[in-house]
């Protein structure tokens, strides 16, 4: 316990000089409110229902598309790096779309879906599936030749080896992809919601802002990066635990 505090002091710090700079005029209301009014706006909107309304259609789109990122990415990357002929069909494909930047497939996921969750879904998957694909691939080209020649030699067919050997070799890589993945989805959640949508904390965060309700808008800008947060430490937990057996 005592460890943790230590730990996020800073964060304790920056919230004390955020609510002395605010109150003592350092800098303008307008740009940053005071810390206490942010979070009076925010057990206004929690008492309302608003923020929890929208939260749950962000985390719904956020989960949907990351979760078929991570189904698909890590079987193209695993099937990439297992068969050659998939690897060279789709390496250029891979090697073009990772460093575009995903928040320009916005447009294109709204004229293929519209304004609903589809879109949103849809951008979130295809930008988090690559470097869970990555992560897969990468693992699974590194895993241990030697136990991959003694699977053969024991009389394991492809598949077996696939499973037993080639699969959990490329864990560590793959989750690393994945937690990768997870701060993406938050990203482009936030990003596609400013742009086109009618419910969600990033239409929450500009219609807030467009209005001047500056404290209910830092309220969102801070749940969102809560949650992020608390979804990195728990996917931690949860990674250290899957890889306990390699040690």
């Amino acid at each position: 316990m005592i460890a943790a505090l230590i730990r996020y002091s800073p964060l304790l710090l920056l919230a004390l000089l955020w609510e002395a700079a605010a109150r003592l005029h350092l800098v303008s209301s307008l740009a940053l409110p005071p810390l206490s009014d942010v979070a009076a706006a925010w057990f206004e909107m929690m008492r309302s229902g608003e923020l929890i309304a929208n939260g749950a259609s962000s985390m719904w789109r956020a989960g949907a598309g990351l979760f078929l990122s991570i189904i698909i990415g890590a079987v193209l990357g695993i099937v990439m790096a297992w068969w050659r002929p998939v690897n060279i069909l789709l390496s250029p494909l891979v090697e073009i779309f990772y460093p575009m930047p995903k928040s320009a497939l916005i447009p294109v996921t709204v004229i293929w879906l519209g304004f609903g969750d589809g879109s949103k879904i849809l951008l979130i998957f295809l930008g988090c599936m690559l470097p869970v694909t990555l992560g897969a691939f990468n693992g699974a080209r590194s895993s241990d030749q030697a136990l991959v020649w003694s699977a053969r030699s024991m009389g394991a067919n492809k598949l077996r080896m696939l499973w037993d050997v080639v699969v959990p070799s490329a864990m560590p890589e793959l989750l690393n992809g994945i937690r990768t993945a997870l701060a993406l989805s938050f990203i482009l959640l936030v990003s596609s919601e400013l742009i086109v949508s009618r419910q969600g904390f990033g239409y929450l965060i500009g219609f807030l802002g467009a209005n001047g309700s500056y404290e209910a808008m830092f309220a969102v800008v801070l749940t969102v990066a809560f949650l992020g947060f608390v979804a990195d430490r728990i996917y931690l937990l949860i990674m250290r635990r899957a890889l306990q057996w390699r040690e």
